[in-house]
């Protein structure tokens, strides 16, 4: 139970609508609990030939209202009590969206995408099904149980304890069951984990599947997945298929011996027939609180094992965090320095950058370029602060990245990455997804530096056409743009492309470029590039090996040390 303290929070602002519920409950349990000795009376006088017809509408009237008053209490405590858990489920999973959008790029290398969707569904779920359903039981076990054992005392204490006989051996079922369920659960709900990402990733990768005709393979795959996933809750299933009939097995033979034992006592008139209808009545109410005792701790087990695992990332905290002492620069265009200093990272003990210096001025444009694997998106992604360096420092008019508060920063520094990733919605809205109030005509303005405003005005809808997810309806080179538009509408002091143009043929890139260049004149443009025609213009240049700076200069200098920068020219231009 110690994993639900954190919920503690999402309880407090539904503390009173939990106590009505919880009232409204305890009023049903306890209307329930004078029936049978409404009937005990009615049986009684009709054994005994004392009761009148007036008497029997009168108990019979008695139950109808006791019948109507709980309904009417019915539906308080499952609005009040479910509705509460609905609730919390709701704060719980909204709680979990926002630490994991406030997560740095590690923890996203660390989990994959379909085990966090499994924490925001099944996981939730589950939670939600142990405070509503389980609060529930809990109530009916403390109200129930006590009440009823003292009216079957009242009634006759020895039937009572003979009653009872079997209970001790459902108690040491529970226990002994209760462990076998929390650890199975968990299991299946990190089997789901599996099948979701594996189902996202292939849906995602389908283009792939099918260029490369592995359909069957990948189908083999998730079979695989599928059948572990059902073999787990196989295992889990047969805990339960145990657990239950043997519960109902022992509860049974309460029954029985009531029966036997309660029988003879009518014979003798140690009890009447009403106390002994009653008492089987009170029998099987309080038999609920034993059998709702391993369904509580199945349900706990089950909440308990999620809640855990929910817990495991709300306690994993970024290792990129907002500045203690924040320096924000106040403007844009305030941005007169991009500094790098000594700058060293490791990537899982491999050295992927290796002292790192360089500085640009406001108005200056920077080309990056090298092999694969060379550095230099990561590089891109520590000017941003995607990541930290582990040595050195990244400034801003000689203000540590680390000192600039987020929201700041990506305001200054905006950054297209290779992968153009658009919504699901209109390319108005991607393109202004950074700058939710913009108007069509800013929109509209960087469109046309980015080359794709005709391309939109031909779409049925222009501006307001629905692309599909990830933008599969567009090109590649057209989603490449529209991500170009929308990194402009910021308005940068800072704009980096990491090989976001190469799906554009080499003249309209060339063209972007020179747009780019024209309306970020007194602003640092950063282009990394595998293609030396689209960075030679770039007023420095740099070209990464194995995570150092091996060459630096502009293009003819370059070319004069003969170096890597002087082959890869020498070869594109050869087979253009």
């Amino acid at each position: 139970m110690n994993s639900f303290k954190s919920l503690y929070r999402c309880y407090s602002p539904y503390k009173k609508r939990l106590w009505i519920g919880i009232v409204a409950l305890f009023f049903v349990d306890i209307f329930h609990l004078f029936i049978p000795r409404i009937i005990k009376y009615a049986i009684d006088g009709i054994t005994k030939g004392t009761i009148t017809k007036t008497d029997l509408f009168h108990y019979a009237l008695l139950i109808v209202g006791l019948a109507l008053i709980v309904s009417v209490l019915r539906f308080f405590w499952r609005y009040y009590i479910i509705g509460t858990s609905r609730k919390i489920e709701e704060q719980l999973r909204n709680k979990l969206f926002a630490h994991i959008q406030n997560m740095d790029m590690k923890f996203f290398n660390n989990h994959k995408i379909g085990d966090l969707m499994a924490h925001a569904t099944n996981d939730v779920n589950a939670i939600r099904e142990t405070l509503g359903h389980g609060m529930i039981q809990f109530l009916d076990i403390i109200i129930w149980g006590p009440f009823s054992l003292a009216f079957m005392l009242f009634i006759s204490v020895k039937l009572t304890l003979f009653a009872i006989i079997p209970l001790p051996f459902v108690s040491i079922m529970i226990m002994r069951f209760s462990k076998l369920i929390y650890t199975r659960f968990k299991n299946v709900q990190a089997s789901f984990s599996a099948l979701t990402a594996n189902a996202r990733e292939n849906i995602e990768g389908i283009k792939v599947i099918k260029v490369f005709n592995q359909e069957n393979g990948e189908i083999s795959n998730f079979t695989d997945k599928s059948q572990d996933y059902m073999d787990k809750n196989m295992r889990l299933t047969q805990i339960h298929s145990i657990f239950s009939p043997m519960i109902f097995f022992f509860t049974s033979i309460s029954t029985a011996i009531v029966l036997l034992v309660g029988g003879k006592y009518v014979i003798s008139h140690t009890i009447s027939m009403g106390d002994l209808v009653a008492f089987m009545s009170y029998l099987a109410t309080f038999i609920w609180p034993t059998i709702a005792i391993g369904l509580l701790l199945n349900t706990i087990q089950r909440g308990s094992a999620s809640m855990s695992r929910i817990n495991e990332i709300l306690n994993t905290l970024p290792e990129i965090k907002a500045p203690s002492d924040p320096v924000e620069i106040k403007t844009i265009s305030d941005v007169k320095k991009l500094e790098i200093v000594n700058l060293d990272f490791y990537y899982k003990e491999k050295h992927v950058l290796d002292n790192i210096n360089l500085s640009l001025n406001a108005g200056d444009s920077l080309g990056i370029t090298g092999k694969i694997g060379s550095g230099k998106t990561t590089l891109l992604n520590l000017i941003t602060r995607l990541y930290d360096p582990d040595k050195g420092e990244i400034k801003l008019n000689d203000v540590s990245l680390k000192n600039i508060p987020f929201d700041n920063l990506r305001k200054i520094v905006s950054f297209v990455p290779q992968d153009s990733f658009l919504f699901s919605d209109t390319i108005f809205a991607n393109i202004a997804f950074g700058k939710p109030h913009a108007t069509l005509e800013e929109v509209q303005v960087v469109a046309k530096i980015a080359k794709i405003h005709d391309e939109i005005m031909s779409f049925p809808n222009n501006y307001y056409d629905v692309i599909g997810e990830r933008g599969v309806t567009l090109s590649g080179g057209q989603c490449q743009r529209v991500a170009l538009s929308r990194a402009l509408l910021l308005n940068p002091d800072v704009l980096i492309i990491d090989n976001a143009l190469a799906s554009i043929d080499i003249e309209k890139e060339m063209e972007i470029l020179h747009n780019l260049r024209h309306t970020l004149k007194d602003k640092i443009l950063i282009v990394v590039s595998h293609r030396i025609r689209s960075i030679m213009e770039s007023d420095k240049i740099i070209v990464l090996e194995h995570g150092k700076i091996t060459e630096k200069g502009n293009h003819n200098e370059l070319l004069a040390l003969q170096g890597i920068y002087f082959h890869l020219f020498r070869y594109q231009e050869f087979n253009k």
